[in-house]
């Protein structure tokens, strides 16, 4: 049998049906509560260090003790090539997490055998997520994320967060509006609403 084959394509102009968007997923108080409660403390760490700086997995698994100084974490981001540091004021919740971590090496984060992490986001970190949230869509980089709507909620302005987190400034609102959800952004926008007229 004869095949004639379709000079135009019958799918052309149609849209779409799936898309990724991870805008608006994060990390809750009790997803991380659940995973934590099944993984050992070294996971515990990587997640609760993520949680807190907005660091990507490459650069957590670099960052040594001498990249925190008195009063931040100052570590060159790796996806930069070092051309941009990400500067984490050392504000009480980090320093609260910095302070569970043994200090067994240069680096910060460790494995159970106490040796610098290949990767914080390897098997050990998935084992326990997928134990802790079966089926859940939850990955490691959804931990930047929420650490953004964290600092963003906490009033801090895109500039500042860009410094953080180690964004450019430029593009700073369009990364915000990625990684944190609309609900997020209008509660921030209450939040400085209500203190600006409390303040006048």
């Amino acid at each position: 049998m004869d095949l004639d084959l379709i000079s135009t394509n019958p799918c052309e102009g149609i849209k779409s049906l799936y898309s990724v968007n991870r805008a608006a997923i994060i990390w809750t108080p009790d997803d991380i509560k659940a995973v934590k409660a099944v993984a050992s403390p070294e996971v515990g760490y990587v997640i609760d260090l993520a949680v807190h700086t907005g660091l990507r997995a490459g650069d957590l698994a670099r960052l040594s003790w001498a990249h925190i100084s008195a009063d931040a974490i100052c570590i060159p981001t790796g996806k930069s090539r070092g051309s941009v540091e990400a500067v984490v004021p050392l504000y009480d919740g980090l320093r609260a997490v910095l302070a569970t971590i043994p200090k067994r090496s240069t680096v910060v984060l460790t494995n159970e055998a106490g040796k610098p992490w290949k990767a914080v986001n390897g098997t050990s970190f998935s084992k326990a997520r997928d134990k802790a949230l079966p089926g859940k869509d939850l990955h490691f980089h959804d931990l930047r994320g929420t650490a953004a709507t964290k600092f963003y909620l906490a009033g801090l302005k895109p500039p500042d967060i860009a410094e953080i987190m180690g964004w450019e400034t430029a593009k700073v609102e369009k990364i915000i509006r990625r990684y944190v959800g609309s609900d997020a952004r209008t509660a921030a926008i209450i939040q400085q609403l209500n203190q600006t007229q409390r303040g006048t």
